[in-house]
């Protein structure tokens, strides 16, 4: 009985809520592998097989009509909201500001502030986007979320090759990523802390290399099947899921997401290669279809460099 998660590799409700509740509705999904798309797997999404639902999202509210339904069915859910402010250049497909925090307060009036966890992922640190503007930016967000949510996840930046080329074409604009030292960093952290606290949102990091815990911040779980067991009253066994990277402390799930299929164009994405490719799936995806989108014409062995970190 996985929990599922919905999906490190592209934003399910945010783009994909129709084709999800149809797959829900039918009962099950087909997941290709990413390294090898001839391999599939069929998913069960019935009730009783699945004790709880992970949603990553930028932008819950296509889904947000279908939540009441996802209850009645017996699908208990919790959301992963990441929600940043940064140019539009870093992020030309995010909804604006104010949309965005309308529908984190919905969201969470919704669920309750237990089931919405707050993302301020990733700490994307630059010549335009030094600690300062994270200070200003982040305590901003944490007022407009006081009493939304309780839990927040941060991890600083990590570069990889699929996205080098578009930060680069970045760096005219000063928004080049720079790596940060524990100067730059201590105090950062500790003026987040002091944000968050002030309307009971406890931070923890995600797979960060760092060890914060000198700073306050503990290894989180994004997925946590002792936090679902909590607030769901399940017995869920906790065992960290070995196809993670060493750092992240993740409980067991299986993701029904698949890469390169995310049309928002975030610069720093670690799921899409190709910005241009992946909108043009997201167009052409079947909502009908068993699987988010039919591999027939992924070359496997572009699959297989593609996705290699």
């Amino acid at each position: 009985m996985p929990i599922i998660s919905a999906s490190r590799r592209t934003d399910i409700p945010a783009w994909y809520a129709r084709w999800f509740m149809n797959r829900v509705r039918a009962g099950f999904c087909d997941v290709p592998n990413p390294f090898n798309p001839r391999q599939v797997s069929r998913v069960s999404l019935r009730p009783a097989d699945v004790p709880a639902v992970v949603f990553w999202t930028r932008d819950p509210g296509p889904i947000l009509e279908d939540l009441p339904e996802l209850d009645d069915r017996g699908l208990p859910s919790v959301f992963l909201f990441t929600l940043l402010d940064y140019p539009r250049t870093i992020d030309p497909g995010t909804a604006p500001l104010e949309k965005r925090l309308d529908r984190f307060r919905r969201l969470a009036d919704a669920v309750g502030p237990d089931r919405v966890i707050w993302r301020y992922d990733p700490i994307y640190l630059s010549p335009a986007t030094d600690p300062d503007f994270h200070r200003r930016r982040f305590a901003r967000l944490a007022d407009a979320l006081a009493g939304r949510t309780r839990r927040c996840v941060v991890s600083f930046l990590d570069v990889y090759r699929k996205m080098e080329k578009r930060l680069a074409a970045l760096a005219g604009q000063g928004l080049q990523p720079v790596e940060p030292g524990p100067e730059m960093i201590a105090p950062l952290i500790r003026d987040m802390i002091a944000a968050a606290e002030h309307h009971g949102i406890g931070l923890t990091s995600c797979a960060e290399t760092r060890d914060l815990r000198s700073l306050g911040i503990r290894p989180g779980r994004c997925i946590d099947a002792e936090y679902l067991s909590r607030i769901f009253d399940l017995h869920l066994p906790h065992r960290k899921d070995p196809s993670q990277r060493k750092t992240c402390g993740c409980s067991v799930s299986k993701d029904i997401g698949m890469y390169d299929t995310c049309p928002a164009g975030c610069v720093y994405c670690y799921a899409t290669r190709n910005i241009n490719q992946a909108r043009q799936r997201h167009q052409t995806h079947d909502p009908n279809g068993p699987s988010l989108y039919s591999r027939r014409v992924f070359d496997l062995s572009e699959s297989v460099s593609l996705y290699r970190m």
